[in-house]
């Protein structure tokens, strides 16, 4: 890793800048990108209503968004199986696909970090577990993401975060060195899959975090806020 980046976790307590910039940086999106938990939230109580269940505590199952769709309904199900789990999760994913961007939105700093990277030349992407059926029409619906200049989805390797092969794909797509790039999420895959592939790791404070502290995931920094991750950056 470079002097720059390895230094960031300082630099991002301290608040000056970094030496120099990445050349790339690459976000999870749920939670980190976006707040889609209202969506999933009402999907997984849609779902609910559908099996005579009672109605899911919407906090718990906010919290393990970013865990994926089986982690929700856990929280949503209490008491249910793996097997269950498995059999209801095509439904929970049908009933989010018709309704994904009807409260989902950028989180509040997000555009004006993304139109900083632009303006200086840094190219950004998308590392998510999420498939790609569900990330490229969500993408869509929001023209933002749109520009994004990669997506890595959940189903584009036989490979997902924590693994480091997505993070790596991006990298590979981008033409660009890992030890020049960022990872940012707000899960403990996304510092684990960045630190493998080599890249430094922030954790979106802003995120749901899975309720676990995330300052045991040995990241560089923890970044409260899109406007301090542009600090960080050295972007300000």
């Amino acid at each position: 890793m470079s002097a720059p980046l390895a230094s960031m976790a300082d630099r991002a307590r301290s608040g000056t800048r970094l030496a120099c910039a990445p050349q790339a940086v690459l976000f999870d999106l749920d939670g980190t990108l976006i707040d889609s938990a209202p969506d999933l939230v009402a999907a997984v109580e849609a779902l609910c209503v559908e099996l005579g269940a009672p109605a899911p505590d919407a906090a718990a199952v906010r919290r393990v968004v970013s865990a994926g769709g089986r982690a929700m309904l856990r929280k949503g199900l209490p008491g249910a199986d793996d097997a269950m789990l498995d059999q209801w999760l095509p439904r929970f994913l049908d009933l989010y696909a018709v309704a994904m961007t009807h409260r989902t939105c950028l989180y509040d700093g997000i555009r004006e970090a993304l139109d900083a990277l632009v303006a200086r030349g840094i190219a950004w992407g998308i590392v998510t577990n999420k498939p790609g059926w569900l990330a490229q029409p969500l993408l869509a619906q929001l023209p933002l993401l749109a520009d994004s200049r990669v997506l890595v989805a959940g189903d584009t390797l036989p490979q997902r975060k924590p693994d480091p092969a997505p993070v790596l794909h991006a990298c590979a797509q981008l033409r660009i060195d890992p030890a020049r790039v960022v990872m940012v999420g707000d899960d403990l895959r996304d510092v684990r899959a960045g630190r493998a592939a080599g890249t430094a790791a922030l954790i979106a404070g802003w995120g749901y975090l899975d309720g676990d502290d995330p300052a045991t995931w040995g990241a560089d920094a923890i970044v409260a806020t899109p406007r301090q991750l542009v600090q960080a950056l050295g972007l300000a």
